[in-house]
């Protein structure tokens, strides 16, 4: 099945993976799931994702409940009630650190690679992802991403706003300096 190969870093193609996750987003039509451990993106692919859902494609986040880096978990959830607002649905994997990287859009297009959802994957790291163009993969992948799914814990619209005071502080504290984490 076709398949293309992106490489980025610091070198060259800087700003290639973050072009090609804000076009992937834009392209789905029905449904996007991500799985990703750390999830604490640029503005413009925040933006990308928050804009997928409200025009009604069923989003999905799934990020690890309990992060290996509490600042990483710190600063994704600070982005929760954003994510919410929008539409996205956000499920926290609790069967361990899932460290999977993947993206589904509509069961028909599939992206693997070693970059996270972060800045530091986006702009500093050097990062190797894979694009298939493969329906059957792209449903099987869709189905071990449903897997994580069933072992998480969605989280609700509200929930952002029952975080007591400090850790709401602690949480948008970190979100202010996520682009340096």
């Amino acid at each position: 099945f076709p398949v293309q190969l992106l490489a980025t870093g610091p070198n060259s193609n800087n700003q290639a993976l973050a072009q090609l996750l804000q076009t992937a987003f834009f392209s789905a039509q029905e449904e996007l799931v991500i799985t990703t451990p750390y999830f604490s993106p640029d503005i413009s692919t925040e933006s990308a994702l928050l804009i997928t859902a409200q025009r009604g494609v069923a989003t999905h986040l799934v990020v690890p409940r309990n992060n290996d880096s509490k600042l990483f978990a710190a600063a994704s959830r600070s982005r929760y009630a954003r994510l919410l607002d929008a539409g996205v649905h956000i499920h926290e994997f609790h069967g361990g650190m899932l460290h999977s990287k993947t993206i589904t859009i509509d069961r028909t297009l599939a992206l693997i690679g070693s970059a996270n959802l972060d800045r530091r994957s986006l702009e500093l790291n050097f990062e190797v992802s894979m694009l298939i163009y493969d329906t059957d993969f792209a449903s099987e992948l869709r189905f071990l991403q449903t897997s994580y799914m069933e072992h998480a814990t969605l989280v609700g619209q509200h929930t952002p706003s029952q975080w007591s005071i400090s850790q709401r502080l602690w949480q948008n504290a970190v979100g202010l300096i996520a682009p340096i984490l």
